[in-house]
This record gives structure tokens, C-alpha cells and sequence, in this order.
């Protein structure tokens, strides 16, 4: 196999969602108080839900735009790429990248729904999380077959109506939906709390996945003072924390057919982190844990699916993390994104390793996990790294001229500082406050 020989699935990419997205899917009931987009004080765009603000349009959507300029945040849609926002755009960007499809995460409701647990009026949040659905699924999804893996988002507040909407949109064709990975932080109750046997249920009824997205910088970042670096670094193994909570939870025991995908998260660190859980029930047996006979490492590779961008030590190490469950993400089009350069950037680390395995990890596990088949809809010979460049020669890759324009990181040339961090985001992800 060579590079334009791979076939790209992402398990993990973003979407901002576009200001007339609710336009199709407004119940008359809630006219006038469904989200919209309207122009803050200073210009900035923003969403109102009600009279309830939500000024993150677009958290860390930098693909376009030179790397020195990617801490200045969003503040406008004029400031984007516009396939982070626009469905037919995002296929030429994908085409560049060589990637035949991927699955879009949410920015402004939340990457877990997280902001719509803010919402009051429960009936108009639920109807939001429908409306959100039903767009995801049938206009930016159905606008291409096979280019996208719908996910969904569920009221994380009511775990009887998240089932149902479970169902509901797995009967549509959505096999994934997007949780907090600890639901704690949103005063929610923890993934040992049997409140969600509901949701657990319906999830493992359906085939439907949960993915938990890092979102949580708290186990990251020693001190306010420390190097933002510290926390870009740290991110993906704070899902460490989420897989050893899930791991010695009820949940994977009492639902022995749910699956869960632990979403940006690299791999590398799997084989240590399954020694050590092992470790810990051998050694530990005064905590009353029953696994039923089984290891506690065994338990999570039957049920946990795992994803990387660039992870050298984790494709030497695939065996023992667990290759049948690895899978490959983009991250389009956040700073960690390797568009469009993914394939040059992948190939490296695993062109030396045999086919078949190449084919697992690049998109037959996916396919598996979501219950996707681009197939369905395109010649795998047209589904190559080398066949969609081929169609993207129309597509500009020049840089997105922001002129410093967003909002800057830090107001001092020194390094920046997770408190500087802290700074610029905290009106961004105020929701609710007034301007």
C-alpha cells in the first residue's frame, strides 16, 4: 500500500454551526426563542437562545489561518474557513485532506450539549436538542452520503427523554451521540449513579455509541501560572481520568453490549494505563470490586473504542492498546488538526506496518463502530487518499486573512500562561451573561 492507497475516516472533527440552521426546524411553539445569531457590542458574533447570550461561535476554528495566529479566537463567521460552517465547502476541504469522511462534533451547543443544560425552560431545551439533530442528520449529513457520521446530542438533564431521543435518531440513521465525560462538572450525576441506566440501555439497545470528548482542562494544568503548553499537552490524557472512572463503574458490567469512544484521547498511553487498572484490582481486593471473573483491561477493550491525530508510540504499542478499537481522527479544524497535510502526516508512522492493520485503523474500525458504510454510496477506488485529492484541485489553500482580528490570547510578548487562557475565554464561554 502506498499513501494515496489509504482510505481516511475521522472519528473526530468539528462543525460550527451556521446562523440558519434552525430556519427548517423551528416547532411554531418556540418561534422567536429557537437559537439565532445576532451582532454583540463590539461587532462580534454571537447566539442568543431567548434572551439567554452564548457568545463561543466558533471555539479554536483556526484551520486556514498561518500558526502564529492560532490563539487569537473567533469572534466573527467573516474570521472562518468557510468549510468549517458551510457543508458543501467542507467536502472540498476534506477532498484536499484526502479524508473520505468523518464525524462533526458541535461548537456552540457544546462539544456534549453542555450549553443547553443552561437553557430554563426544559421543554425549549429539549426541542433545541431536537432541532439540532434533525439538522445535523438530514442537512449537513444528508447533503453528502457517505462523507459523514452523524452524532448526536441528548438532554443531559433528563436521562428518561435522552433515551428516547436515543431511539428516535437511531431509527434516522445515527449510531453515536456526544457526552460530557464527567457529568459531575455540570452538577449532573456521576457515571456511577444508576439515574442513566435509562439512557445506558437505550444506547446499548440501539448499537449507539458514546463518545466522551476531552472538555475539561481541570486535571491538566497544575496552577493558573503554568505554560498554556502544559494544558495543550495534558488534554488528551485527562480522558485517563474518564476511562478509569468508566472502567470501574457499573455501567460496562450492568449493559455488556454499549460502546464507548474515548474521542481525541491518543492511544499511547493505553498499555500502561491497562497494566496499572489490572494492577489495581489484583492488588487492592479489600474495595469489593466484582468484575465476574474477568480483568478490569479486558473489560475496557471489549467496550471502549480509542482515537489518535499522530501517535508514533502508540501504532508501536497498537497490540497491546488494543488495535481492534483504535481509530484515527483529523480534528478539522482545531490547532491540533494535521489538515491538510494528514496523510504525509499519518503515513510515517504507520507505513511500515502490515495492510490489513493500516485498513483497521484508517477506517474499517470506525465503520464497525458506527454502523457506517460509505460503500453504500462510492467505489472504494474512489474513496482513496490519491482519487479525492484528484477532485480537489478548485479548492483554495491559501491563508485566511484575519488581520490579528479574534480574540488575542495574552496582552504581553512573554509566554502564554493558562491564566492568560483563562482570560480570553472566560466571557467567550460565559453563557448567559450580559454584554
Amino acid at each position: 500500500m502506498n499513501m494515496d492507497d489509504m482510505v481516511l475516516i475521522s472519528v473526530d472533527d468539528h462543525l460550527i454551526e451556521p446562523p440558519n440552521m434552525f430556519d427548517q426546524h423551528t416547532p411554531a411553539k418556540f418561534k422567536g426563542r429557537m437559537p439565532h445569531v445576532v451582532q454583540g457590542p463590539q461587532g462580534e458574533d454571537m447566539w442568543m437562545i431567548g434572551d439567554m447570550p452564548v457568545p463561543n461561535i466558533a471555539l479554536n476554528a483556526v484551520a486556514g489561518r498561518r500558526p502564529e495566529e492560532y490563539g487569537f479566537e473567533p469572534t466573527g463567521f467573516a474570521q472562518l474557513r468557510k468549510g468549517t460552517y458551510d457543508v458543501h465547502s467542507r467536502i472540498g476541504d476534506m477532498n484536499v485532506n484526502g479524508q473520505l469522511a468523518g464525524l462533526n462534533f458541535p461548537s456552540f451547543v457544546g462539544v456534549g450539549g453542555q450549553t443547553l443544560e443552561k437553557v430554563q425552560d426544559r421543554e425549549l431545551g429539549l426541542a433545541i436538542v431536537r432541532a439540532w439533530n434533525d439538522w445535523h442528520i438530514d442537512e449537513w449529513c444528508g447533503a453528502y452520503p457517505g462523507r459523514f457520521i452523524p452524532v448526536g446530542i441528548v438532554s443531559n438533564w433528563d436521562p428518561i427523554a435522552a433515551a428516547e431521543e436515543v431511539r428516535r435518531i437511531a431509527k434516522k440513521g445515527c449510531y453515536a451521540i456526544s457526552f460530557p465525560p464527567n457529568p459531575c462538572l455540570s452538577k449532573l450525576p456521576s457515571l456511577h449513579n444508576p439515574l442513566w441506566d435509562p439512557l445506558w440501555k437505550a444506547c446499548s439497545d440501539t448499537g449507539v455509541v458514546v463518545c466522551l470528548h476531552i472538555a475539561d482542562a481541570s486535571n491538566a494544568v497544575p496552577s493558573i501560572e503554568s505554560p498554556v503548553d502544559v494544558m495543550i499537552a495534558n488534554m488528551p490524557v485527562s480522558l485517563y481520568a474518564t476511562a478509569t472512572d468508566l472502567t470501574f463503574s457499573p455501567i460496562l458490567r450492568k449493559f455488556p453490549d454499549i460502546r464507548f469512544a474515548l474521542s481525541e484521547g491518543g492511544v499511547g498511553w493505553i498499555p500502561h494505563f491497562l497494566e496499572r487498572i489490572d494492577y489495581v484490582h489484583e492488588r487492592h481486593v479489600w474495595t469489593n470490586q466484582d468484575f465476574g471473573g474477568m480483568k478490569p483491561s479486558e473489560l475496557f477493550l471489549k467496550h471502549v473504542y480509542t482515537c489518535f491525530i499522530d501517535d508514533k508510540v502508540g501504532i508501536k504499542v497498537r497490540h497491546d492498546a488494543g488495535l481492534s478499537k483504535m481509530t484515527w481522527e483529523c480534528d478539522y479544524p482545531h490547532s491540533d488538526s494535521t489538515w491538510p497535510k494528514a496523510p504525509e502526516t499519518l503515513w510515517p508512522s504507520i507505513k511500515d506496518i502490515p495492510d490489513e492493520e493500516i485498513d483497521m485503523i484508517t477506517h474499517l474500525n470506525a465503520m464497525k463502530a458506527f454502523q457506517f458504510d460509505p460503500f453504500k454510496h462510492m467505489k472504494k477506488e474512489d474513496c482513496t487518499v490519491g482519487a479525492l485529492r484528484a477532485q480537489a484541485s478548485d479548492v483554495d489553500l491559501s491563508f485566511t486573512n484575519t488581520e490579528g482580528k479574534g480574540v488575542p490570547p495574552a496582552q504581553h510578548t512573554g509566554p502564554v500562561t493558562f491564566g492568560d487562557v483563562t482570560g480570553q475565554l472566560s466571557k467567550m464561554l460565559d453563557v448567559g451573561a450580559k454584554s
